[in-house]
This record gives C-alpha cells, structure tokens and sequence, in this order.
C-alpha cells in the first residue's frame, strides 16, 4: 500500500478541479439559455436591438464553452452543454432568417454540425409562430416567404440520412419539422381563401351600394 495516500490525494485534487469545472459549465449553459430565450422573445417582438444584445451576450458564454472542449470533452458533449448550443444555432437562425439575412454557417457560431442541425430543426417552430403573428395583420407575402424558409429547412434536413448515433436523432426533429411546416401551410391557404372571400364581398357590397344610390 505504499504511495496510496499520495494516488488517493491526486485523484482527489483531479476531481476537484474536474467539478469546479463542471459547475461552471453547468452554470454557463444555464445563462446561455436564458440569453437565447430573450433574444428569440424580443425578435417576436420585432426588438432586433435587445435581440442582438443577447445574441452578442450568447456569443460569448458560447466561446468559453467551447474553451473546454478538448481539456473536458466529456462536459463539452454532455446533454446540458449541447442543449444549450443548440439553442444559440436556434436563436442567431431565427433572427437572420426572420430579419432576411444570409443564415451564419455553423464556423460562424462555433458549432458543431450536430447542435447546428437541431437548432435549424427548432427554427421551423419559430417560424411558424411568426407566420402565424403576421398573418394576424394580413401580411400574407411575408407569411409565404417564411413558409418558404421552412420548406428550405425541411429539404435540407431530409437529406442527412445518417444514423442517429452521428445526428444526435436528428430524425425525430426532421419528422416534427415537417408536420409543422405542413400546418403552416394549411394555415396559411386557409387564410389566403379567406381574404379572396373578403374581397370578393367587399367588392360586391361596393357594386351593391353603387346600384341601390343609382337608382335613387
């Protein structure tokens, strides 16, 4: 048993550092979180301002997770940490997507391709939400161009047919990308039919009203 109190000691000190590491990702990921849910809050809010503070806020709590990948790639790839990026590919894909912007590549981010993949999924959810708020106020070219981007989404996901143990089970997202965008587009040729009916109404009372005041 020699030399085993000076092993046990190492290995304490090692644990040490490896949950103060931890911790702090932990913590981190927790913020960047929060950050990418106010920012994709404020772009449905047409905030573009405090969305690029959080954006900017995300960015960095990003770079410092990403400082630990190779010293801590088991906290780097934990489901915490991946989560958390994924969310961040979300938001910044949201905003250049709900703004017209170019979409980052995932370099841009610093991200892996996975969370990149799954962010990209969730954005069809959001986008989704902002076609439906701008449909409320009639705008149905801006609607149909949203519907446009999910529908790019969509075809671009279907094409990595790669097991789920290299998507992280990406095709789940990809099956719940396409019934979301399909309700968008039943949404959305509801609506259409709806302001054709309107006008064709409202078009008729006009020739109504004109005919009744002719003949008076």
């Amino acid at each position: 048993m020699q030399h085993l109190d000076e092993i046990i000691e190492q290995i304490h000190q090692s644990f040490e550092t490896r949950t103060k590491v931890r911790d702090q990702m932990l913590k981190q990921a927790r913020i960047l979180t929060r950050h990418c849910a106010n920012a994709i809050r404020a772009i449905h809010r047409e905030d573009r301002a405090l969305a690029q503070e959080h954006l900017q806020e995300a960015k960095k709590l990003t770079k410092s997770l990403s400082e630990n990948s190779d010293e801590h790639p088991d906290f780097f790839y934990a489901g915490y940490t991946q989560d958390a990026l994924k969310e961040y590919a979300e938001a910044n894909l949201t905003y250049a997507l709900v703004i017209g912007d170019a979409i980052p590549y995932p370099g841009d981010l610093n991200l892996d391709h996975v969370p990149y993949l799954k962010g990209l999924a969730e954005t069809a959810g959001e986008l989704r939400r902002r076609c439906m708020d701008v449909l409320r106020h009639g705008d149905s070219t801006e609607a149909d161009r949203l519907l446009e981007s999910m529908d790019d989404i969509y075809d671009a996901l279907v094409t990595m047919d790669y097991p789920d143990a290299i998507t992280g089970g990406l095709r789940r997202l990809t099956d719940i990308v396409r019934g979301v965008t399909e309700r968008t587009r039943g949404d959305l040729t509801m609506s259409l039919r709806q302001q054709r009916l309107e006008k064709r109404l409202q078009a008729f009372e006009e020739q109504i009203s004109k005919s009744v005041n002719k003949d008076d």
